[in-house]
């Protein structure tokens, strides 16, 4: 026997999905004309503006109201310019520079630029604050370590985004800042008592509520004082007693993708990690990057069989559909488009960079990229300075635990060498490599990852950028007078 119909276009109603490849499947919109809320695009999503456009206008036809997500950060998380680098700096650029303003103008730009393309929720920004230097999944999409500073960017960005019609969702509630795992692989704790959150992490939620954010997105993190052995995102004292009742939030709850491990290892699958968010108070359920048409029946089939069973109250499954259905109805063209500035993403990028110590005199260096993994959340994106770089610029490339510093010096002879990273600190190797070389050769760090607390002995020059993206490299390479 079939779904009830009924049922199952209410479940499909809490839902955002996602599809292989540049052109939407006949799957993807035919379901939604069966009521599915929605799609989250990918890079893979991601050719060009044109067949951006086309996307998102297939999908529309497939329901006028569809919501049409993408995660579009600037820095090290683009979607539309996965194939060169944001041409803005991200969020910790933005906190260093210390200028709302200025945030609130480069997502005003990004927000301008995903509606003319269709786009409908962004999947921004990220509001956590990034207080464990060895946090391997936030870093530099964090707007810095103090709660002050990062609330106020927070709002900023999130007036910026939403005066161009696109919805802003900040994450991750209740605050991902402070673990050093990846709850894409696995399920990270948080040991602190909520005092602890209401003064550390929590200020820049209660920041973006005040500033009208539509939406928030959940975090796989386990919080014992709060969630028990689970995650945030299955927790009703999270989202429910403390997002709803105690900050006021009233818009959509989004969840992380329930295929990462920290919520579908949680709850022994995608099917049932979406039973487990619509219980605690979640309303669009993410599922993924990884879906096809069975997938997406799955977890419906499983909605609609928890409402039969007991486990979902109907009434709780109308309410998560009802908050997704006004989410969708409030984004709007934006009342006049936000003015488009040219070059603002790099001059905004040059501000953030910092020196610390003597830059290399005249004379051209030998450039050295140490070769540094993506998180999932960044996906391969190019960074470096090697697009920026002025004719008759060597590059080389190293690999820490593995390249003899040596090697390197032989190979710079009398030059002195420029040392291009991210997240140094905590990449296995990296700062035996860099001090080892420092200590024979003239060597500057440029550091285009999390800066941390940790300096290189022996380098003449510490440059952070506070960020890899486009913008971030090109202003580095600015700054070293290494551009044409």
């Amino acid at each position: 026997m079939g779904l009830d119909p009924g049922l199952r276009r209410l479940a499909l109603g809490t839902l955002l999905a996602a599809y292989p490849g540049p052109v939407p499947p006949d799957w993807a919109v035919e379901l939604l004309g069966d009521g599915l809320a929605g799609h989250t695009l990918f890079g893979t999503n991601v050719h060009d503006p044109a067949q951006l456009a086309a996307s998102t206008a297939a999908l529309r036809a497939g329901r006028p109201d569809v919501i049409v997500a993408i995660d579009e950060e600037g820095g090290d998380v683009t979607r539309l310019a996965h194939a060169t680098g944001s041409p803005y700096p991200g969020n910790a650029a933005l906190g260093a520079v210390d200028d709302p303003d200025l945030t609130r103008a480069v997502y005003a730009a990004i927000g301008a630029e995903l509606a003319a393309l269709g786009l409908t929720l962004d999947l921004a920004p990220t509001v956590d604050v990034n207080t464990a230097d060895e946090n391997p999944v936030i870093g530099t999409r964090s707007f810095g370590a103090d709660p002050g500073r990062v609330a106020v960017h927070s709002a900023a960005a999130v007036v910026g985004l939403q005066s161009t019609g696109v919805a802003a969702c900040a994450k991750h509630f209740p605050g991902h800042g402070a673990t050093v795992a990846d709850s894409h692989h696995e399920l990270p704790t948080v040991d602190v008592s909520p005092a602890v959150l209401r003064e550390r992490d929590l200020p820049p939620f209660a920041a973006v509520i005040d500033a009208g954010v539509r939406a928030v997105m959940t975090a796989h993190i386990r919080v014992p004082a709060l969630t028990g052995d689970g995650p945030a995102t299955f927790s009703r004292a999270v989202l429910h007693d403390l997002l709803r009742a105690e900050y006021g939030f009233t818009g959509a709850v989004v969840t992380d993708a329930l295929e990462m491990q920290g919520a579908a290892l949680a709850a022994g699958g995608v099917g049932p990690a979406a039973v487990r968010a619509l219980a605690a108070g979640a309303d669009l359920l993410c599922v993924g990057a990884r879906v096809d048409a069975e997938l997406v029946e799955r977890v419906a089939a499983e909605v609609v069989a928890a409402i039969g069973d007991g486990r979902l109250d109907r009434a709780r499954v109308e309410e998560a559909a009802g908050r997704t259905a006004a989410l969708a109805a409030w984004t709007r063209p934006a009342d006049a488009p936000a003015p488009v500035v040219d070059g603002l993403g790099y001059a905004a990028a040059l501000r953030a960079v910092r020196v610390e110590g003597d830059l290399p005199g005249p004379g051209v260096p030998l450039v050295v990229q140490v070769h540094a993994t993506s998180t999932v959340a960044e996906g391969r994106v190019p960074w470096g300075l090697g697009p920026h770089l002025a004719a008759g610029v060597e590059q080389a490339s190293a690999v820490a635990g593995e390249t003899d510093p040596a090697r390197l010096r032989r190979l710079a002879g009398a030059r002195p060498v420029v040392l291009v990273g991210r997240h140094l600190h905590r990449l296995p190797g990296a700062r035996e490599l860099v001090e080892a070389l420092a200590a024979a050769h003239p060597v500057t760090v440029v550091e285009m990852g999390w800066p941390g607390g940790w300096r290189p002995a022996g380098a003449r020059a510490f440059v952070a950028t506070f960020g890899a993206s486009h913008a971030n490299g090109r202003a580095a390479a600015h700054v070293l007078g290494l551009t044409d």
